[in-house]
């Protein structure tokens, strides 16, 4: 029988099936995904095959070829991934310039890899209604910086629903992950978006200024006007994995776009002699904190574990 998978509780997955019932189902045996060394071997969004059982619960037996996924390192040491959905039209960032912080590392660090797994990604900057003009200032640099790279923007107030109708229009017919730090809104989006989730809010830590998790688990929740929304837990850092080398510029565009003119063809454009993208970023053409970021990934490959503030 098959279904698509609507809810991940750790162990349990819950698996709706083509005739709309919902199963719970666990893994069967030693399943696993040919080729990746992951801590969920099924994520919401796969299409499956399950058979269920004389007690009403079911086996998943295999999962059909994904589009694309989403994945980071399991945690701080671990050399496993950890997928944090599949099959979406899109991946929406929620994105907070304060209250809590998400650094431009972090952002780029989920761009980098949606650009590997060809997910494309909206930024969304939330909670604008609490910013002072410094923070203003910084939130519009942001933007233009993004919004220059391809990366579409918006603006969102969560909390008095500006900028909404337009993240609604965004998402009708659409599968769509929404990601980011704990704290910056994401349940208060489902909560205004689909009000009969009721999905709990939390407050932000005064002292750290950063998020409490108030979602646990991945789920996947229909829109009122068609589409589907999945809710991740909130992420802390995110760890680059499965990117090598030279390939790590292919995920950061507009250092791509620059490599073609570096005068190695396995320029890591960290130190070579007639490297492109080192001019660019001295011009001014690549941002410094985009840099960075890049060299943030290639440095996950040259030590053994990943820094988690990021």
């Amino acid at each position: 029988m098959k279904g698509l998978v609507v809810k991940n509780t750790g162990s349990w997955y819950t698996v709706r099936t083509d005739d709309g019932m919902d199963i719970d189902s666990k893994v069967k045996g030693n399943f696993r995904l040919k080729g990746l060394r992951t801590t969920n071997p099924v994520a919401v969004g796969d299409r499956v095959e399950i058979e269920i059982n004389p007690e009403g619960t079911a086996f998943i037996t295999e999962i059909h070829d994904r589009k694309n996924y989403i994945i980071r390192r399991a945690s701080n040491l671990s050399k496993l991934s950890h997928i944090i959905a599949a099959n979406v039209d899109q991946a929406l960032l929620i994105v907070t310039v304060n209250y809590p912080i998400t650094t431009t590392i972090f952002i780029d660090r989920f761009l980098a890899t949606a650009e590997a797994y060809r997910v494309p990604v909206k930024l969304v900057f939330n909670k604008i209604d609490r910013y002072n003009a410094e923070d203003m200032e910084y939130l519009s640099g942001l933007i233009h910086l993004y919004t220059s790279i391809g990366y579409p923007c918006t603006r969102l107030c969560a909390r008095t629903e500006e900028g909404l109708d337009a993240l609604r229009a965004d998402l009708k017919d659409k599968v769509t992950l929404l990601s980011g730090h704990s704290g910056v809104g994401k349940s208060t989006i489902i909560n205004k978006l689909v009000p009969s989730a009721r999905l709990r809010t939390g407050d932000i830590s005064e002292y750290h200024n950063k998020g409490m998790h108030t979602t646990t688990f991945s789920e996947m929740i229909a829109l009122p006007g068609g589409g589907y929304l999945i809710d991740t837990p909130g992420i802390k850092g995110f760890g680059t994995i499965d990117m090598e080398g030279v390939e790590i510029s292919h995920y950061f565009p507009e250092i791509f776009r620059a490599s073609e003119n570096c005068r190695f063809s396995n320029c890591t454009h960290r130190h070579e002699p007639g490297c492109a993208v080192l001019k660019a970023v001295e011009n001014h053409l690549i941002s410094e904190s985009r840099y960075k970021s890049y060299l943030s990934i290639l440095n996950d490959h040259d030590e053994s574990k990943y820094r988690e503030e990021f």
